[in-house]
């Protein structure tokens, strides 16, 4: 009853004081950005002017960061100063790995890497100023430290040594020498460092959105890094991939046919993650990429079963929907075949997206405005009192 009563009110009120309300901000535009661009409709996505298939076939992650903290490539002696910068900040403050230690073994990865980032404001260097030099310190630093703290929690809920970072290598590598405790193979780095240069940024979502909220209020980075942390976290954001995992998981479990188990989700009304964007209306580009990487790992790490399952559930939900798989929908079979742990996939997705989420906070400060929308209000006005007996 409350809520037919809402929806009279809505036809009543009128709307062309706001003549811009979309659910979900659906269409509006709230940025002006340089760091990315994407066309739903080509299935186009790129970055500060470079397309992910060129970035994907040529660069490294550090030049992604490069990229999308300066709008341009670096040359030979900026990306090794970067990557000296990187190595050099990858240690943690020693109570953030006290906490990491002591936290719950059942604790959400994604949990524990929000705490550890907003606790690393702690220790950064306290120098004044709002340079771009002082902010790209500050991105390199939360980039640096994000892999050790991933890195280092899944070892100590497992019981095991926590692995300290190297001071050489690449970011990809580092990162899994940490996870595994044994250097990987070439094959390893380069498709771990193309997961991370494939998911570094991507327009205005959700948590890059967070993320330059908060810097509109001239908060600092970390807690800008914080908040989209946490909006990564849910489920409708950067959870997709994990449950794509689960899926594939349960069809093993249950021994059912790929085919008929899509088909009686979809009958059930039940949605099948890992398909359909909000801005793609075609493959995410990125998703074709994985899609590569992924028949490829497989056939590597004896995960053919996984492959020709996702490729059975595409055709299956283009047949019946006509709709089209997006990015999460493959990374998962590639980092399973990695031997990465589903409920660290969305870390992973942080780990990388990091990238985009600092470049955002610089560009967003440079011309800084602070985030104030309006809400449509669509409550009860002037009520009369009642006292609290009475009521």
């Amino acid at each position: 009853m409350a809520e037919s009563l809402t929806k009279e009110k809505e036809k009543e009120v009128d709307l062309s004081e706001f003549p811009h309300i979309n659910q979900g901000l659906a269409g509006i535009v709230a940025f002006s950005t340089t760091k990315s661009f994407i066309d739903g409709q080509k299935g186009e996505l790129i970055y500060a002017g470079y397309d992910i298939d060129t970035l994907a076939e040529n660069a490294t992650f550090e030049e992604v960061c490069f990229l999308l903290w300066n709008d341009r490539l670096p040359d030979q002696q900026e990306l090794d100063s970067l990557n000296k910068q990187l190595r050099s900040e990858r240690g943690l403050p020693e109570p953030v790995l006290n906490y990491i230690k002591s936290t719950s073994e059942s604790a959400e990865p994604m949990a524990v890497l929000r705490t550890s980032v907003s606790m690393l404001a702690d220790f950064h260097d306290k120098e004044t100023g709002d340079s771009d030099k002082f902010r790209q310190n500050k991105a390199i630093s939360i980039t640096a430290k994000i892999p050790t703290i991933i890195a280092a929690f899944d070892r100590s809920r497992n019981g095991l040594n926590i692995v300290e970072p190297l001071d050489t290598g690449s970011t990809a590598f580092n990162f899994l020498y940490m996870l595994n405790d044994e250097e990987p193979g070439e094959q390893a780095e380069k498709t771990m460092d193309l997961c991370l240069i494939l998911h570094a940024e991507h327009g205005m979502n959700a948590s890059t959105f967070t993320g330059r909220a908060i810097c509109s209020t001239e908060s600092d980075m970390y807690s800008a890094v914080t908040g989209a942390i946490g909006a990564l976290k849910g489920p409708l954001h950067g959870g997709a991939n994990q449950a794509v995992m689960n899926m594939l998981m349960d069809i093993e479990k249950t021994d059912s046919d790929p085919v008929e188990y899509i088909k009686k989700r979809l009958e059930g009304k039940q949605k099948v993650m890992g398909f359909g964007h909000r801005v793609y209306k075609t493959m995410d580009p990125r998703a074709r990429i994985l899609r590569g990487m992924s028949k490829k790992l497989s056939e590597e790490t004896g995960h053919e079963k996984l492959y020709e399952w996702s490729e059975a559930i595409l055709k299956t939900m283009k047949d019946e929907k006509n709709i089209d798989p997006n990015v999460d929908f493959f990374s998962a079979t590639v980092y399973y075949s990695m031997g990465i742990k589903p409920d660290l996939y969305t870390c992973i997705f942080a780990m990388s997206r990091v990238s985009g989420w600092t470049g955002h906070y610089i560009e967003q400060a440079e011309n800084n405005r602070l985030v104030r929308p309006r809400a449509h209000y669509t409550g009860e006005k002037n009520l009369d009192w009642v006292p609290v007996e009475e009521r």
